[in-house]
Formats: C-alpha cells, structure tokens, sequence
C-alpha cells in the first residue's frame, strides 16, 4: 500500500476539475472534516457482533446486505487502505488481510465487500491523479462512499481478455461508455464502481509490452471511475447466488454512459498492466476464506464442548488437523501480506489457492464431524460451505491463479 506522496509521475491532465458534477461536492464538508482519522487496528468486538447478528438473516433472504455495509460505513474499516494523508489508516497488506479474515470469520458477504472496496481504493492511490486523491479517497476513508470493482462479464473469461464494454472518446474530449457487468460484487450498494472497459487506445508513452500478455486483461483495455448515481450505470440485483448471498453480487450495465476524461483512472489503454501489479499489493483474497475456515473450526469446537467430546482423543487429534490446515493457510496469507518473498506477486497467487482449497477441505470435515447436528438447513456449517466455495469462484479464480502462475513456464 503506497502513500499518495509517491504518486506524483501520475498523469493528471484533468487538472484541479472535479471529475463529474456528483464528485464537484467538497470532499471536507462543514463539520465533516476529519483529519487524520484512522480505522482501528482490527474490527471491535461490537463491529464483529453486529456483523454476525446480520449474516445468517442475509444469507436467508438472498437480499443484499444493506445492514452489514450501514455497519462497515460506521466501523472505521473502510479506511484501512486509505493513506493516512487522506484520513485513512494507511494499512498495510498485513493489517488489511487480518482485518478481513476476522470480517469474514462471522460474515463473509461483508468481507467480501470489504476487501473489494479496499482493492479499488489501493487502485486510486496507485494510480489516481492528485484530483481524485483529493475528491474521493476522504469519502472513501470516512464511510461516505463504498466502492466496488466492475470488471466481469459474463462472455469476457475469467482471464478478461474479450471484454465486451466499450469505451469511445468524444470529439470534447469525455467518453461514452456502453455495455454490461456481470458478478460485480456491491451492486446497487456501491456508491462508486471501478469500470472496465475495452478502449482500443493505448498510452503512447506505456512501453512496448506493458499491457500486452499479463495473462488478466488485454491491450487497450481502461479503467473509468463511476459515481454509483451517475446517469447511464444502472446496477440489478436480480442475480441469486448459491453463496456470499448478502454481498449484492449482481449486474451493472453501462448504456450511453458518459463520462468526462477526468474519469478515468491511470493512462488509456494500460488497464492489464494495471491488473498485473495488483498481486504485488499482498492484499489476498485468501484471508476471506481463513475466515470462514475459522468459523467452521470454532463450530466444531463449540460441537465437541456441548456433547463432551474432548474426553476423546480421537476427536482432539481431528480438531488439531482441522486447526493445523486453518492455521497453515493463515500463515500463507500473512506471508503474502508482508511480501518478504522472492515473489510476492505468485506468494499471493499461491495463498488464494491455499487458503480457498483449505477453506472447503475444512467445511467438508467439519460438517461430517458434526453428523446430523449440521445437517439441519439452518446450522451455520451450510453457509460456510457455499461461501468457502465461492472464494474459489471469485477473481482471480483459482483456476486463473493457476495459469497466472504456469504461464511464464511456457514462455
């Protein structure tokens, strides 16, 4: 996580213009100026209890979980990857990774919400002229504002290579943008999303190859922040997942949506070499599975003291495996997180297909530990399946990290 002192190589043509009428507002309202707020270290006890209080009830109603974003506005969290500059925490990739984990151990929908609303705004600070820094990284910090990331489509790949939204420049200079987001998640809840969108225009100063052959995303290919209200985006919720049932995972389509140049976030055209570095960050989806991993354990846990069941050994030694694949998995995302590899872009890559594959592994096993106990629909065990399974679905899939890490064998 960069501070926004480093970032002054960024392109910032649009000058001291706000980006849209919707991001004109002062960023430092009357009474709302905060200077030098951070998020706590972790999630409080009471942050945590709320969350949990409003998983089960989303997970039930398949509804997107507005209580548990009216939570994460309030708890400080949002800030994490905020510098501190902007009122935010200025978390590291190892606080921010704990963070989500102990989210996702009691609600993984807002975990999810979460870490995408952190891996936009490390997005900005990157990449963002010193205009967006100023006008969005507050209300991102303070709560105001949730982001979220529009990059799926439902024809694109996991990869993203064949993206159908297109992004055309105007004769003044803005863009029109038009087409359709699948699996965006915070639809509909988000108040600004990071569009992508293929703009056949590529930097002329980008480099030979910078957005060329990443293995995620292609050549031409831009990214354009969105006010959630802004005319021409329109979110749909319609989507019912089997899992992460409360984090609004939807549609968001962009029709005529017209933007002005200032929109757009880094150069034209080198959106893939923009999502090439994002692994660097140690930010990893993994920690979301860690989460729903723990949670299953301490249901086993609490199984085994209910029934009196630590009198047998048998049943300790299962509980210690079950702990050493939660703690092993844990220890692979802290270490993707401090980046003290060789590679900390494949350290990351490896700890989302470590911890996603031991999340469902310690589910299964817990589930059949607690026998007919957890076979009941409405145990908790049922949605820790479907959500561990849904962090193997989530991007960079588990099936894109593996040919993430294969494909420089094959050149």
């Amino acid at each position: 996580m960069g501070s926004a002192d480093s970032l002054t190589a960024v392109r910032d043509s649009a000058g001291p213009r706000a980006m849209s009428d919707t991001f004109a507002e002062d960023p430092f309202p009357a009474g709302a100026r905060q200077a030098g707020r951070s998020a706590p270290a972790l999630p409080t006890p009471e942050t945590l209890e709320r969350l949990a209080a409003c998983a089960e009830a989303a997970d039930l109603a398949g509804e997107p979980d507005r209580a548990a974003v009216e939570v994460l506005r309030r708890s400080g969290l949002l800030a994490l990857a905020v510098p501190k500059s902007h009122g935010g925490a200025g978390a590291d990739a190892v606080v921010l990774n704990t963070c989500v984990e102990q989210v996702a151990s009691v609600n993984a929908s807002a975990a999810i919400m979460l870490f995408q609303h952190c891996a936009v705004t490390s997005r900005i600070v990157e990449n963002g002229t010193f205009a967006q820094h100023r006008e969005v990284l507050p209300k991102l910090a303070d709560g105001r504002w949730l982001a979220a990331s529009a990059w799926s489509e439902s024809a694109a790949g996991a990869d993203k290579k064949n993206l159908g939204t297109l992004a055309h420049r105007t004769p003044d200079g803005a863009w029109l943008l038009d087409g359709a987001k699948s699996f965006t998640t915070s639809a509909g809840l988000a108040d600004v999303y990071l569009v992508l969108a293929q703009s056949q225009e590529e930097s002329p100063d980008s480099g030979p190859g910078s957005s060329r052959d990443t293995g995620y995303g292609a050549a031409g290919q831009t990214f354009f922040l969105i006010p959630g209200d802004h005319p021409g985006l329109v979110p749909d919720t319609s989507m019912r997942l089997a899992g992460m049932r409360g984090s609004a995972t939807g549609f968001v389509s962009v029709r005529e949506c017209r933007v002005p140049d200032s929109a757009r976030l880094g150069a034209p055209g080198v959106a893939a070499s923009i999502i090439a570095r994002v692994r660097n960050s140690g930010a990893s989806l993994g920690a979301v599975a860690v989460g729903i991993a723990q949670a299953a354990l301490d249901a086993a846990h609490a199984h085994a003291e209910r029934r009196g069941l630590y009198a047998h050994q048998a049943v300790r030694h299962r509980l210690v495996n079950l702990a050493t694949q939660v703690e092993s998995a844990r220890a692979v995302v802290e270490r993707a997180g401090r980046r003290t590899s060789a590679d900390p872009g494949m350290t990351t890559l490896f700890s989302k297909l470590a911890a996603s594959a031991a999340a469902e592994r310690v589910v299964a096993d817990v589930a059949r530990f607690l026998g007919s106990a957890g076979y009941v629909e409405t145990h908790p065990i049922n949605r820790f399946g479907r959500d561990a399974r849904a962090v193997a679905l989530m991007g960079p899939t588990d099936d894109l990290c593996k040919e993430l890490v294969s494909l420089p064998w094959n050149r």
